[in-house]
């Protein structure tokens, strides 16, 4: 059980993925990382992105340091709706099973309120809804795999995290950081919600939720941009405070991948405060413990995105 966790796990004790499979969402950073050391390990990997180009680089990357590595590009855009339907229809076209789903790709704290092609505000709509419709399309494939899991991935910007029911959108009051923080709360509560469903349902899936910490990525360049303040911290503070993408995929790859691992726990970094260092369990705020919020919050994702868990 959890409480049998190793100490100090790292990448190097991730046994043979041999005949299973695993979607990861994201071509650099921790989803680079992960979908590395799965090749690594034998899994077939489906590697999920919206720039084909990164995908492609990220691909070749890998198959240099893997030449007999299964795996390659998928192209799915997070911030449609239509591209994630189309996603999961290849998907059930190509393949009876899957077994790992990682929905990690994410959208952080643009300066300024961007939208997705369905009119979702950025964050939500990519880091959560996204992955929410994402999860539902694959969740018939999920069901037939081999002790199937699904890792979705929080943040500790979820501690100061609160769902906004009247304004799910920041249409009337944007921040970025809030609606970041919004955005990773909802995900958290997602993979505690999945886990309650999957329960009662009798899916069999084992769904977790995993944190990065404070790993060295693109997400702050990308997002609020590299000359922001956070930018900017991150390119003076970076080899002090800003642990390496690898090590922040260690939550991840533990939750995907221990015999030990436990649905319906939430994964992070062990050291200052859960920014760095190797696995274990991490804090849940109590608003994502928060079940009739989860219930409300599912039920208007549903609505939003259109799709059934069932």
């Amino acid at each position: 059980m959890t409480e049998n966790m190793k100490r100090n796990w790292t990448a190097t004790d991730i046994t043979s993925q041999k005949g299973r499979s695993i979607v990861i969402t994201g071509t650099g950073g921790i989803g680079y990382e992960i979908a590395l050391e799965m090749t690594r390990a034998g899994a077939e990997v489906i590697m999920a992105g919206r720039n084909i180009e990164k995908g492609k680089e990220a691909i070749s990357k890998i198959k240099e340091m893997n030449l007999a590595g299964n795996i390659h590009f998928e192209k799915l855009d997070l911030a449609d709706l239509s591209s994630i339907k189309a996603f999961g229809e290849r998907m059930k076209a190509q393949r009876r099973s899957l077994d790992i789903l990682v929905n990690n790709a994410a959208v952080m704290t643009p300066p300024q309120r961007l939208v997705t092609k369905d009119g979702f505000e950025l964050q939500m709509g990519t880091n959560y809804f996204g992955h929410f419709a994402l999860t539902a399309h694959l969740l018939h494939l999920l069901q037939k795999g081999n002790k199937p899991r699904v890792v979705t991935l929080s943040s500790v910007a979820h501690l100061s995290g609160a769902i906004n029911f009247d304004d799910l959108q920041s249409v009337h009051n944007y921040k970025p950081m809030v609606t970041y923080s919004q955005s990773k709360l909802a995900c958290l509560m997602f993979a505690l919600e999945l886990q309650r469903r999957s329960d009662a349902a009798g899916w069999g899936i084992s769904s977790m939720g995993a944190h990065p910490g404070i790993s060295r990525t693109e997400l702050i360049p990308n997002g609020a941009g590299k000359n922001s303040p956070a930018g900017i911290a991150r390119r003076l503070l970076g080899p002090i405070m800003f642990q390496p993408a690898a090590h922040g995929a260690w939550p991840s790859l533990y939750a995907a991948t221990a015999k030990e691992a436990v649905g319906g726990i939430y994964y992070g970094p062990s050291r200052m405060n859960e920014m760095r260092g190797y696995p274990k369990i991490a804090k849940i705020a109590p608003q994502a413990k928060d079940v009739e919020a989860a219930l409300k919050l599912w039920e208007e994702s549903e609505k939003l995105t259109n799709v059934k868990f069932n």
